[in-house]
């Protein structure tokens, strides 16, 4: 999936602060719901991908890697793809997704939300 495709999902989760109006994760939540995206947030709302109440297209990690894997490790839900942001990147989440043959992109969603 590349994040056209990404784009043209309809139930994302994004994973990070989403409280703080400073950090990406508040941004690309509030900017999904003003387009119309069906969103939930974890992290500072849910605790856990796991209390997501809807089937999940995307999952955005826009997290600290180290808390993001700890998060992915412990999900029990399906999903179509993982939109890793930058700065949420490390070597241990994509050896993770790889072993376990998780698809992913790297790439940000507030650009995809300007593209498409």
């Amino acid at each position: 999936m590349n994040l056209k495709e990404a784009m043209q999902m309809k139930n994302f989760v994004v994973v990070g602060d989403t409280v703080n109006e400073k950090k990406y994760a508040y941004k690309i939540k509030n900017q999904l719901l003003a387009k119309g995206y069906n969103v939930a947030a974890v992290g500072k709302e849910l605790k856990s991908i796991n209390e997501v109440e809807f089937d999940i297209d995307i999952l955005d990690l826009c997290i600290n890697p180290i808390e993001g894997l700890k998060l992915l490790k412990e999900n029990k839900k399906k999903f179509k793809n993982i939109v890793i942001q930058p700065g949420a990147e490390s070597e241990e989440i994509i050896k993770y997704l790889r072993e376990n043959k998780l698809p992913y992109i790297e790439s940000c969603l507030l650009v995809g939300l300007r593209l498409y």
